[in-house]
């Protein structure tokens, strides 16, 4: 086991990771599109296949021995997931499809709840369009008024703009916590307290935050936090919302169906409790068990090294690529994590990815589905590379090489 506060072995993280022994185009693959999705450990596949072989039964709803054994074993996973941000109670976990359905599901219930004519909305000119289209879905649908916080030329949250949108009529803030195209870290502390001050519900969407850095969502005292698993070593289609419990109780299910009931009747039907009322249906068990295994590694890790390690690998790779010519950085801002977006002026980001590709550098380009974030750049899309722990310098070395072979031959 790898023990905190020491230097990582970061040949032999690597080594957990299979997938980082392959050749992409005949070339050692570079994985630096770990914003999009992060690879797995070995331990993670395991438990995967683990429970596929071994233990593969609907929960919750049967007597035999595999259904209490894949009972009691995603019961468990929702108490690592709850020790790992620090929720005050395990039925604060809502297992979700991922942060998209984290953030619908209380953009629908606490809408239908609390959202009303004239009511306000607040989110921010960096958020990813998770975080966009379910609002302007539900204040269409209420009458409730969208307003949004601006950025500087940085990409950093502007306070003071901020403090001026809040009023007696905010009803919610919803703000990423790390900004997905720019890396921003965003003061969510402040955030969360300022919109508390005037009576809001506060929403963090921490898809790109929990990978990196620690969270304690009772220190942040945010109403909702959302994330993903496949984000920080774990499966697809799985993910999180913690909820305080005293505002989960208040909102209706988003989803009606098996599980979140107590009783049905034509005439009637009464909720289940939390956290099930919002788990309608099969979830994915083993998204959940897989989920669970990635904390575990992380934790093995240390949650400190994996953010000091990111933070050198961000730092080195932001010094080498500002020496390429016609580059230019989109977010620098003074708090970010690890992700480097940039622009090669009088090129198209996706030239420059498909040209890196081919030496086996796997970065992403486009939008970022940050499309307004975009128009506020006038730009339209970035290349991006984004770094996990696993990464090196040296792949940050072949990573440059690259870029510089591409802008040479985009000239």
């Amino acid at each position: 086991m790898i023990q905190e506060k020491q230097i990582l072995n970061i040949e032999k993280i690597r080594a957990d990771f299979p997938i980082l022994s392959r050749q992409v185009n005949g070339k050692p693959l570079v994985y630096f599109d770990n914003g999009a999705t992060s690879q797995k450990p070995q331990e993670v596949i395991d438990v995967i296949d683990r429970y596929y072989q071994n233990e593969n039964s609907n929960i919750h709803r049967g007597i035999h021995t595999l259904s209490q054994e894949a009972t009691t074993a995603y019961e468990e996973a929702r108490l690592v997931v709850q020790k790992f941000i620090n929720a005050k109670h395990e039925h604060e976990m809502i297992f979700t499809s991922g942060t998209t359905g984290g953030i619908n599901l209380v953009a629908s219930s606490f809408g239908k709840k609390f959202l009303n004519k004239g009511d306000e909305v607040i989110i921010s000119t960096m958020e990813h369009h998770s975080n966009i289209v379910p609002w302007q879905m539900i204040c269409e649908e209420k009458g409730a008024v969208l307003k949004v916080v601006p950025i500087n030329d940085k990409g950093e949250f502007l306070m003071e703009e901020y403090d001026k949108l809040l009023s007696e009529n905010t009803k919610i803030v919803a703000v990423t916590h790390v900004s997905n195209t720019l890396g921003t870290i965003n003061p969510v502390k402040e955030i969360i307290q300022k919109a508390h001050q005037k009576g809001a519900y506060v929403l963090i969407d921490g898809a790109q935050a929990v990978p990196h850095t620690k969270v304690d969502v009772q220190e942040l005292d945010c109403d909702f936090y959302a994330f993903s698993g496949h984000k920080m070593l774990g499966p697809t289609g799985v993910g999180i919302l913690y909820g305080k419990e005293e505002v989960l109780n208040q909102l209706p299910p988003y989803q009606g169906g098996g599980d979140m009931i107590k009783t049905v009747t034509f005439e009637k039907t009464t909720y289940n409790e939390l956290p099930h009322k919002f788990e309608a249906g099969t979830p994915n068990i083993v998204g959940g068990l897989g989920l669970a295994a990635a904390i575990q590694y992380m934790n093995e890790v240390g949650i400190e090294n994996i953010e000091a390690y990111e933070h050198e690998l961000l730092s080195y790779a932001t010094v080498q690529i500002k020496k390429i010519e016609r580059i230019r950085i989109i977010g620098e801002a003074t708090q970010k994590a690890s992700v480097l977006s940039f622009v090669v002026d009088g090129t198209h980001p996706s030239d420059i990815g498909m040209i890196i590709d081919k030496l086996g550098v796997a970065i992403r380009t486009g939008h970022h589905c940050t499309e307004p974030l975009m128009n506020r750049f006038n730009i339209p899309g970035t290349a991006r590379a984004s770094f996990s722990f696993y990464n090196t310098k040296e792949e940050i070395d072949v990573f440059i090489q690259a870029v510089e072979r591409a802008v040479k031959m985009l000239r």
